[in-house]
């Protein structure tokens, strides 16, 4: 029998529509156990704790604690939100340029126009697979070489891995339904949020609850800031 041409078509009809309804029920009711089950079903965590895994096991390995290895985290948790804000900015609200014949546009910058359009996407939510495998190449090259002792470049790859995962979790749950519980992680979800739904020039800091939106301007009150247009599809206007 000669199966009809449309097969393909119907079938991949029917696999977003289940996806679809997996993403519904999963949001109907959902609780913080659930989300992380969904959370564990995508590359990018996965990846992540991968290097993670391997960064702690290598510092064990490695020994030669000291006390730079504590001074190395503290001030990059201290600057996290500022290079969170900057990556936003910068990075992922690239708008697209063209040099001569060459398109000026990252795949982060791509699928971030693609997760304002439809936030609720749950894919669009982490770090694109592509992108995150070369960052995870610079990274660990950046621990072996550009530190002058192995150990402290291993410190570093603990603690930006550490970070990487915070950043995933906390974006992804901020854009589930999962209803905020704690006065802290109420403020992130409600800052990201006035920046998907309110406003996309304000409110870029994602993990925490504007520290660095603050220093930068960008936390202004949502009462008298006026709704975007341009929220849902940034760089049209």
């Amino acid at each position: 029998m000669t199966k009809s041409k449309a097969e393909p078509d119907t079938v991949e009809a029917h696999a977003r529509a289940k996806v679809r309804r997996d993403e519904r029920a999963l949001r109907r009711g959902l609780t913080l156990g659930r989300a992380f089950g969904e959370f564990l079903r995508h590359p990018s965590p996965w990846m992540i704790a991968t290097t993670l895994v391997g960064a702690v096991i290598g510092r064990v390995v490695v020994g030669d604690w000291q006390t730079s290895d504590l001074l190395v985290p503290a001030v990059m948790l201290a600057f996290f939100p500022v290079f969170e804000w900057i990556v936003h900015v910068t990075v992922l609200h690239w708008r697209p340029r063209r040099l001569g014949p060459i398109a000026l546009d990252s795949e982060l910058a791509r699928k971030h126009r693609e997760h304002h359009v439809d936030p609720r996407n749950i894919p669009l939510i982490f770090i694109p697979t592509k992108t995150l495998s070369a960052l995870i190449v610079v990274l660990i090259a950046s621990a072996a070489f550009a530190f002058p002792r192995l150990g402290l470049g291993l410190t570093f790859l603990i603690t930006i891995t550490l970070l990487g995962l915070g950043y995933e979790w906390t974006h992804y749950l901020v854009h589930t339904d999962y209803k905020p519980k704690g006065s802290l992680y109420r403020a992130v979800w409600r800052n990201h949020r006035h920046h998907h739904y309110k406003n996309e020039h304000y409110w870029f800091t994602v993990t925490t609850s504007g520290t660095a939106d603050r220093l930068f301007g960008t936390y202004p009150d949502p009462a008298s800031t006026e709704t975007s247009p341009t929220a849902r599809n940034l760089h049209s206007a």
